[in-house]
């Protein structure tokens, strides 16, 4: 027998306030069919005032435990992915143990921007096949509207705020590509490239959590490269090809990016996750976002073989492959 990492629930969260493009148009010289033609983007959520990073991941989180049919106290471990924590420290993922009113186990947060919830699901997959966990919850969150310059048209536009999990319990399989739960990972990351997504603040240097700066263009090149480079290497290490996978679940980015990364594969876009067009980049918190909706719309169905991946500052990148 094999033990495996197996999604048992999965559940996700908006903002209420929907932001669309149109309403850019007040303040910036930009417009919809700017932003849609661009990005794909045609709406985005943005956090109330008074709603923080955990707010938002405590909902998110509640849904999945819910839709796992499991109790706060069943979890042994809270592994959150977030770049806008609500403080600097403590974690995120301590604060979800106090609002869901755990009582036991650990938790921590990983921070690798868009990549993050990649990190996060690979680690949380070391600690249940280490034998550390039984049951993980796995959560993507962030609040970007907090980070953006609301002067800068090329990069305000294209994120929102939001956040999804996902709980994983050991399971044994029998070792094949058949079995449930996560089958490979492939991580990645070059700081060479750091200044082509970064913010510009931060407690050792500023003091403050500064605004975000992106090189769109060049982004954009490395991106759709490294993202199929990178699903390829994690099919490959259990001797998958393109053509076995059911669904490409990708971070939400940029549709172009989406589009050419599913090209470059060889997989139609009838078998892409798209959610950019409704909640704009979400960071960690869009693949697991992305996951809760192609269930909830009955897309995705056990069994089905999923590739998820992203790409995020540092430059940091990488991806999943699942069997749902």
């Amino acid at each position: 027998m094999t033990l495996r990492a197996v999604v048992k629930g999965v559940g996700h969260y908006l903002p209420e306030r929907i932001v669309p493009n149109s309403e850019f148009e007040s303040f910036l010289d930009t417009s919809d069919e700017w932003i849609r033609s661009r990005s794909g983007i045609e709406r985005r959520r943005f956090a109330a005032e008074d709603q923080t990073t955990s707010d938002l991941g405590y909902e998110a989180a509640k849904a999945a435990l819910e839709n796992a049919g499991l109790q706060p106290d069943d979890i042994d471990g809270v592994v959150v992915a977030t770049s806008t924590p609500d403080l600097t420290f403590p974690s995120v993922a301590t604060m979800l143990q106090q609002k869901l009113g755990m009582t036991r186990g650990f938790g921590f947060d990983v921070q690798a921007v868009c990549a993050g919830f990649i990190y996060a699901l690979t680690n949380a997959n070391a600690l249940i096949l280490s034998g550390q966990c039984k049951t993980v919850l796995v959560v993507g969150a962030e609040t970007f509207s907090r980070i953006m310059d609301w002067q800068d048209r090329a990069t305000c536009v294209l994120f929102g705020d939001g956040a999804g999990a996902l709980v994983l319990q050991a399971e044994d399989g029998n070792g094949t590509n058949e079995d449930r739960g996560i089958l490979a990972a492939d991580l990645n990351s070059d700081g060479r490239y750091r200044d082509m997504l970064y913010v510009d603040g931060g407690v050792s240097t500023t003091g403050d959590s500064g605004k975000l700066r992106m090189q769109g263009n060049a982004l954009f090149r490395q991106a759709v490269e490294k993202l199929t480079s990178t699903a390829q290497t994690a099919l490959g290490k259990v001797g998958l090809t393109d053509d076995a996978v059911d669904w490409i679940v990708p971070h939400q980015a940029n549709i172009r990016i989406i589009q050419g990364t599913a090209k470059k594969m060889g997989v139609p876009m009838d078998r892409v996750i798209v959610t950019v067009q409704d909640h704009g980049n979400t960071s960690a918190a869009s693949i697991p976002l992305a996951l809760s909706v192609g269930v909830t719309e009955g897309k995705i169905k056990t069994g089905d073989l999923l590739v998820t991946e992203a790409i995020g500052g540092g430059l940091a990148w990488g991806s999943v492959v699942l069997r749902w």
